[in-house]
């Protein structure tokens, strides 16, 4: 059974990180997947300074614990022949062929430990759509919403979130208060592919995450709450969370909230927890106005030094380092793979074919 644990479990999480740091596996090698394949990763590879990268911190990290340890690029042609030669991944993708389930289905394939989510819970996750019915599902309190894929735009007099489905740092993602602004909503969140889009009701109030971290002894660790304030937008938008001139557009504090609501943004977070399958990491973002309403999940938050989760990471007494510890940990703890399929061959050339957009 999962013991969660939170910011006044000190002592529990001490005992837990001293196991992470007694911990080592020599001559670890770990694959660290990272690489502009999704539209989010493709506009971080692009405008974000190297140093403000979850890799960078990520590479730093794996020096700090002691590992062998390289990028694999999934654009690069040899990438599945040279992920099968190591001993785990832990990937630094995020949306589509990341954090959907496609890559975790691969590597399931390969048999090849993983950090994170397996297939299921990513791909419900991730689609933003799927993973509304499944709050729905589970009694959890989420923003009312539609589904538009074509014809007229749905508006009910009030403001609303356009979201598409999959994706995240809220890239092609807007707010809409004016009917006359919504058809181009929602032809920018659609894309090329013309896809489902996400009509989510706008609730004004204060944007707040909880990340958790899985720690050995079957217990999770939930931070403390974060209140995230974006300074000169209307709503925590991508170039607030690009932010690639470091000009700090968003202020990351501890939520005040009452000890009532507190214990509900946990009960929701534990809930999402189970209900979805999730492990070795997670952020649930909420958003918290006349009541708490869960907006979102994340099954690979975003790893640099300055993310909300190392943030709330610090505040429970855990480093950078031993977030990574904890989630290659939870990777080599699972059973290992044990099903009849066949050793992959790949020495034969992968035919490859040119993708339908340019980077």
């Amino acid at each position: 059974m999962t013991i969660f644990l939170s910011s006044e479990s000190q002592a529990a999480v001490r005992e837990a990180a001293e196991r992470l740091r007694a911990w080592r596996q020599e001559g670890l090698n770990v694959a660290l997947i990272y690489g502009p394949v999704s539209a989010e990763d493709r506009l971080y590879h692009s405008l974000c300074p190297p140093g403000q990268l979850s890799a960078t911190a990520l590479s730093e990290a794996l020096d700090d614990i002691g590992v062998r340890w390289n990028i694999l690029d999934p654009c690069d042609p040899d990438f599945i022949a040279r992920l099968s030669t190591y001993d785990v991944a832990l990937s630094n993708l995020h949306g589509e062929f990341g954090e959907d389930g496609r890559l975790q289905g691969l590597l399931d394939y390969l048999r090849i430990p993983y950090c994170g989510s397996g297939v299921g819970a990513s791909a419900v996750a991730t689609d933003k759509i799927l993973c509304k019915r499944m709050m729905v599902s589970l009694g959890i309190p989420t923003p009312s919403w539609q589904v538009w894929s074509e014809g007229p735009a749905p508006w009910n007099g009030h403001p609303v979130m356009v979201k598409p489905p999959l994706g995240g740092s809220s890239v092609n993602m807007s707010l809409v208060r004016e009917r006359d602004d919504l058809l181009k909503a929602l032809t920018k969140a659609a894309g090329t592919e013309g896809g489902p889009v996400l009509v989510e009701n706008y609730l004004p109030g204060v944007p707040v995450t909880v990340g958790l971290l899985e720690l050995p002894g079957d217990s999770v660790v939930m931070f403390p709450p974060l209140a995230t304030e974006a300074m000169e937008a209307e709503f925590y938008d991508a170039d607030t969370k690009l932010d690639a001139d470091s000009q700090g557009r968003v202020n990351v504090q501890v939520a005040e909230m009452t000890s009532e609501v507190r214990d509900r943004v946990a009960e929701y977070a534990r809930n999402l927890w189970i209900g979805l399958g999730l492990r070795g990491s997670a952020r649930i973002d909420f958003i918290l106005g006349k009541d708490e309403q869960v907006l979102e999940v994340n099954t690979t938050p975003g790893m640099s030094r300055e993310s909300n989760f190392a943030v709330g990471a610090a505040l429970v007494g855990l480093t950078h380092s031993d977030v990574v510890l904890a989630m290659l940990y939870e990777a080599l703890a699972r059973p290992p793979y044990d099903v009849p399929l066949p050793t992959p061959a790949l020495s034969s050339p992968i035919v490859t074919r040119e993708a339908a957009v340019s980077p």
